[in-house]
Order: C-alpha cells, then structure tokens, then sequence
C-alpha cells in the first residue's frame, strides 16, 4: 500500500501527529516502520481505554509494521507524573510484576501477538536493571531541568506549592530513553503523554539517531460520559468482563460518547454511522466490542437478551438468585442482605439505593417502588428485582 492510503488509515482518530511530513518520508523510504507503544502495568487488567492504543498498533500490524509491546516494569516504579497533581504511589516490583502478567494474557486479544514479524514484547527493565551511574550522569547531562518543569503538570504544582520528586523528574527521561534503545520509528500514546514522547524525540537526536514520529491518541471517556476510562473512577469496561457486563455498560453510555467509541473502538464507517437511528447504532457497537472479546455468538446471544428484556419487556432467564431468610422484608432489608449482588449492580451504598429509589428505577416484578421500608417481598415467592438494568431474583424461606 502506498504512503498516502496507509497515512489514511493512520490518521483514523488521532488527535496529532509530529510530525506528518516526517511520517510520510518514513513511509516511503522503509517497509517496515518500527512502532512502540509503552504501558505501565500500574493496575492489573486492560479495559477499552486501553485498546484505543492497542487498535491503532494494529492498525500498524495490518500494514506491514513492527509493533512493540513495551510493558514498563522499570518505569512503573517510578511512577508517570502525567496529568497528575501529586506523586503518585510507588509500586513495589512484586505488585508491577503481577500487574505486568495481565498484561501479557491480554494482549493477544488486540494485537498479533503470534506473528513476530509484525510483534515483539519486550520489558524496559531489561536495559534499566543494568542501567549504572555512569549511564545515569550520561543520560541526565542530554536535558535540562528546566526543559523538564516546563510541562504543565509540574508547573500547576509548582504554583501550588506541591512537591515534585527527582523520581518524577526523571521519568520523561526514562521514557524517552526507552525509544532510544529500540530505535523507534514512531511512538504512539495518549495525548496526556505528547511531552514524554516529544522528549523522546530530543534524545534521539542527542543520541545521533533520526527522531520518531509521535502520534497522541484521545484518552477514551469512560461510561459515566465525564472522566477518562479508569479502574480507579469506577467508569471501566474491561477487556475480561463477561459479555453481559461488557453488553450493558456500552448501552449504559451516552449518544455522543458511543460515536467518540464508534471511531476509536472500531473500524466501522463513520457516515454509515451517523445514518443510523442512535438506538440501533448503540446496540451494533455493543455487539461489535463483545464479538472483539468474546466472539460472534455471545455478542449475538446478549443483543437478543437487550432486545427482549427492555425493548420487549420480556423478564430475563438468567438473572441471578438470592437466597434470603425470614420475611415480609423491605427493600432497606434485602439490601442489608445482598450487599454482594447490589455492588455488582453498580450500588454500593444506601446512599445510591435511595436515589435510585426517588429516581423510579427499581421496580419489584415490574411495579415501581417507592418505599424502602415497606415490606414488600413476600416469604414462599421468588420476587424479580430490577434496578436500572440489572436484575435480581430475591427467594424468601
């Protein structure tokens, strides 16, 4: 494929490219670019923020180009300032490790990890554990300090009074210094991380090599249409959950976050999906992304089961059971006994419960409640709890 048609599948949602002119000339003196990509295993699991990165590496893969992995088991130890008001909590390596494992199971489900012409894993302690101080005095005379506290994280702490520790300094270093070892073509990453891969051009060239291309991607927002996609703002969908799960929190998304989902999640024609009714577009894209996870069949199999339980009204097969004792008891009571089921219905406080209560979203086999202390499930009658659009099935004895 020639320069300009790759260019155009490249180009699919990124949000800049530094620069395209360099990209181009690249494209058109080699065959195969090298690509890097570098994740922190800071959390265990990969949820769908992830695979934005992971799509457009693929995207890559399909052209002809090595992809690496680059799981930062050194740099995760430091801890990447990005977008952050304080340092963040230094991990120990027995928790980056385990993280790292995660990582490396999941992966596969994006990027052709089997072919090794177009994938390679590599882990950046592998040039850190060996990293001494004359590396160190080496690496630190390429950059200044000031450079460094230009970014504007550090310069809103700063204005703060917060602290910033020499590990923080150092990490933009690190990063750039990984594309150093791997002679990176081009870099790929969140736009949150455009300054650590624009320093990771500065030392390139310090180095005597050709600078790399960076091309920063948006940072997806997650379900509750706010924040960006985060295990630590709840707001997640992982890779790992179930198709149910998966199904429902893409239909719990807004109309404008499902066309951001549409262009950074798939590869669907974008004029063909601004052409379609927005319910139908949401369940297409929630059955595209379980499909990617867990196969045509299961993506088919929960698109009948949307269809039929809140476009039909149909009541669910498979909603789970809770066993309770005793009895008439209120909504306030089985919740006190169903703590487990309610969190995994997204309600982990009576707090939320009420709300939802005065919101006239939890309905008893499909009359709406009003009142949590009225007791209303019955002793020798399985009663159908719905809330919003997760089910329960409460059984008295």
């Amino acid at each position: 494929m020639d320069a300009s048609k790759q260019l155009e599948i490249i180009k699919r949602g990124t949000v800049e490219i530094i620069n395209e002119a360099a990209l181009v000339d690249k494209l058109k003196k080699k065959k195969q670019l090298v690509i890097k990509a570098g994740f922190d295993p800071t959390a265990p699991d990969i949820h769908l923020g992830h695979t934005v990165l992971l799509r457009k590496l693929r995207h890559f893969q399909d052209l002809g180009h090595k992809v690496i992995f680059l799981i930062g088991d050194a740099t995760a130890l430091v801890g990447d300032p990005s977008g952050q008001t304080q340092a963040r909590k230094v991990l120990t390596r027995e928790e980056v490790e385990a993280n790292a494992k995660t990582y490396e199971k999941q992966v596969g489900k994006v990027l052709k990890t089997a072919d090794k012409e177009v994938y390679e894993r590599i882990h950046n302690s592998a040039w850190f554990s060996k990293f001494g101080f004359e590396h160190l005095v080496q690496l630190a005379q390429r950059y200044t300090v000031a450079r460094l506290l230009e970014r504007d994280d550090f310069q809103k702490r700063l204005k703060e009074q917060k602290p910033i520790s020499f590990l923080e300094l150092f990490y933009p270093l690190m990063q750039g210094y990984d594309s150093v070892m791997l002679d990176a073509d081009v870099e790929v990453g969140g736009n949150d991380q455009k300054f650590n891969m624009l320093v990771g051009r500065d030392l390139q060239e310090a180095y005597g090599k050709e600078p790399q291309v960076v091309i920063t991607m948006p940072l997806l927002v997650g379900t509750d249409g706010v924040a960006k996609m985060s295990k630590s703002y709840g707001n997640y969908i992982g890779i790992n959950d179930t198709a149910k799960e998966i199904f429902g929190k893409v239909m719990s998304i807004s109309d404008e976050s499902m066309l951001t989902y549409y262009e950074l999640l798939t590869d669907e024609e974008m004029k063909a999906v601004r052409a379609m009714h927005p319910m139908d577009a949401k369940k297409n894209l929630a059955y595209l992304i379980v499909k990617d996870y867990h196969g045509a069949d299961a993506a088919a199999a929960e698109k009948k089961s949307f269809e039929d339980v809140f476009q039909k009204k149909k009541d669910p097969d498979d909603a789970p059971v809770k066993k309770l004792k005793g009895g008439p008891l209120s909504l306030n009571q089985v919740f006190d006994g169903s703590r487990e089921e309610f969190k995994a219905m997204g309600i982990d406080s009576r707090s939320k419960l009420l709300s939802l209560l005065g919101q006239g979203a939890i309905k008893l086999d499909g009359e709406k409640l009003s009142d949590a202390n009225k007791p209303c499930f019955i002793p020798g009658k399985r009663a159908l709890l719905k809330i919003g659009r997760h089910f329960l099935n409460v059984d008295l004895s």
